[in-house]
């Protein structure tokens, strides 16, 4: 048989590599670089859930790791839907800065998207108490901004129809976009029920990180 003339292979080579192949590597090279240039603690959309898996909370997939992740920003629908996102935050933006005919001097800055954040399930093994614990990176704060958080019920906000099963979380910080979570209605404890141990908040002017934690009252 004649394997010189044969298009694509020669004789003892290994042949042409599939699509298939070509596609796995193309993948993998793609989680490499992602790897090598993205810091997952500061990415604004990804969301562990609690079975362990990866959201992408701009395109709504889900991943079962972080390579599927990052091989996933890098993809078309992930970069066009970057790209929707910062076009409509440049809309906004000019119809925030637009002038106005009030007399009052405002106070007028950009936005500058949503910080990245880490929230994570607590649970008191003694008491059966459960809570949140968040993490809020915010390496671009106004110089002398505290950053601020708040509980509001279902019907103060505007953005879902109300629902008296949940309650939201209120994040704020200049100049970035104020952030919301949406957690079940349940009373919250304070600070002072427990001297902090459980119930605490913490501003690091350092590092740039706002950490917090709340517990859910029990209920008797």
């Amino acid at each position: 048989m004649d394997y010189q003339n044969r298009v694509g292979s020669k004789f003892g080579g290994g042949g042409v590599a599939g699509a298939s192949e070509t596609n796995v590597d193309r993948r993998e090279r793609l989680r490499k670089l992602a790897l090598e240039t993205i810091d997952l603690a500061k990415d604004p959309y990804i969301l562990r859930n609690h079975l362990g898996s990866l959201e992408c909370r701009l395109c709504l997939t889900l991943h079962t790791n972080e390579g599927s992740y990052l091989a996933h920003t890098q993809g078309k629908k992930h970069q066009t839907n970057l790209a929707r996102r910062a076009a409509r935050d440049a809309k906004d933006t000019q119809l925030m800065i637009a002038p106005t005919q009030s007399n009052i001097q405002r106070k007028v800055f950009l936005k500058i998207g949503r910080p990245g954040y880490r929230v994570t399930k607590v649970r008191d093994m003694d008491t059966g108490k459960e809570g949140m614990m968040v993490q809020v990176h915010l390496p671009q704060i106004k110089a002398g901004v505290v950053p601020r958080r708040r509980f509001m019920s279902a019907w103060e906000q505007k953005r879902e129809p109300p629902n008296k099963a949940y309650q939201y979380l209120i994040v704020a910080a200049e100049p970035y976009e104020t952030i919301a979570f949406r957690i079940p209605a349940r009373e919250i404890e304070d600070e002072a029920d427990d001297a902090g141990y459980w119930n605490w908040s913490h501003w690091d002017p350092d590092t740039k990180q706002y950490s917090f934690q709340f517990m859910f009252r029990l209920a008797f």
